[in-house]
């Protein structure tokens, strides 16, 4: 059981092309905006047509281009919960938590009352949506999502429509919120933090296709490849020279380096995450390997930390009291431990 999609649609600019299949684990979709993360939950919905292929859930069949099956939204037993939460303006809250719902009235009053209080939408029933926070509109359109119990939960970018200092708070709640559904989950986000914290599985989508899947922490510690690195995060890439088994020369940045693994031949790029660099002093550098002394371009200040700016084009973050407690304030030397660089196709 679980949710299968294997599907084919053009696009303006490029052709979605996505297979994957889900088992229980809440699953991140990750890419940079226009990739085709929202086109994807669309055609699962059943609010967009895929050209060709196939989406099973549950093992029901809600779309088959071969056997002419494309199942109506509402036969699909669908949760989807859009960016902007899309609640109707002239409905209270009830009104909006209960749109859908095919029962007596007795049963609908009853159901919605539960959602009410599971999401603690107490003394808010009778409110409009214009008279309710970021933060309310959010748990209404996620109680609206799965008031009816659907087989699939989407959400498309659920945080996108809020402030920054309310996510963090925000995203806790929606996990223990979500506890209360038991069916299949997919996030779509552009927000590397948000896919790390929310799905424990992941796929990367860029330009239409999947390039990545599999555990989300493990992804992150080793992307793989160039696509997947950029959109974890990772911002220094060069392109790397394959010296042997395990020595690259990052080519834009003039540095030799030895691995912890072998180099595979197809390697292209090399990575570095920008706070996986170790600050030491001049003697230590004599005798590491992996060193570089380095030559400051500017520093970005930030809440916590410096974003240290290399002339090479290379990017340090580092803690404001590491970096204001160091002892050579004339030269700078930086450590890349083998185990942290990233060896990209």
């Amino acid at each position: 059981m679980g949710l299968l999609v294997d599907i084919k649609k053009k696009l303006k600019g490029f052709t979605l092309y996505i297979a994957f299949e889900t088992a229980g684990e809440y699953l991140g979709v990750l890419g940079a905006s226009g990739c085709g993360k929202s086109m994807t939950l669309k055609c699962i919905a059943g609010v967009e047509t895929p050209d060709e292929g196939q989406i099973v859930l549950n093992g029901k069949v809600l779309f088959d281009s071969k056997r002419k099956i494309n199942l109506k939204p509402q036969e699909r037993n669908v949760g989807y919960m859009i960016q902007n939460y899309a609640l109707f303006p002239h409905m209270t809250v009830e009104e909006n938590i209960g749109t859908g719902l095919a029962c007596s009235k007795k049963e609908k009053i009853q159901k919605i009352g539960e959602m009410i209080e599971s999401f603690h939408l107490q003394g808010l029933e009778k409110k409009y949506p214009n008279q309710l926070s970021g933060g309310q509109q959010q748990r209404v359109a996620l109680a609206r999502s799965i008031v009816y119990k659907p087989d699939v939960l989407l959400l498309d970018e659920p945080f996108s429509a809020l402030d920054s200092h309310l996510k963090d708070k925000l995203q806790t709640e929606i996990l223990e919120l979500l506890n209360l559904y038991k069916g299949e989950v997919l996030i779509v986000t552009h927000d590397r933090d948000e896919a790390y914290r929310l799905c424990k599985n992941l796929v990367i989508i860029d330009n239409g296709r999947i390039v990545m899947e599999g555990n989300t922490k493990d992804i992150f510690l080793q992307p793989g490849i160039i696509a997947a690195a950029r959109l974890t995060g990772c911002k220094n890439i060069s392109r790397c020279e394959v010296l042997s088994s395990k020595n690259v020369r990052a080519v834009d940045w003039n540095i030799t380096f030895e691995t912890e693994e072998p180099v595979p031949e197809n390697i292209k790029y090399v990575g570095i995450r920008a706070h996986d660099f170790r600050m030491i002093n001049a003697d230590e550098a004599k005798n590491e390997i992996n060193t570089v002394k380095c030559d400051i371009a500017k520093i970005v200040e930030d809440v916590f930390e410096y974003n240290v700016h290399l002339k090479n084009g290379m990017l340090y973050k580092v803690k404001k009291q590491e970096w204001d407690n160091r002892k050579d304030q004339m030269n700078l030397y930086l450590k890349i431990p083998k185990d942290d660089i990233l060896l990209l196709e």
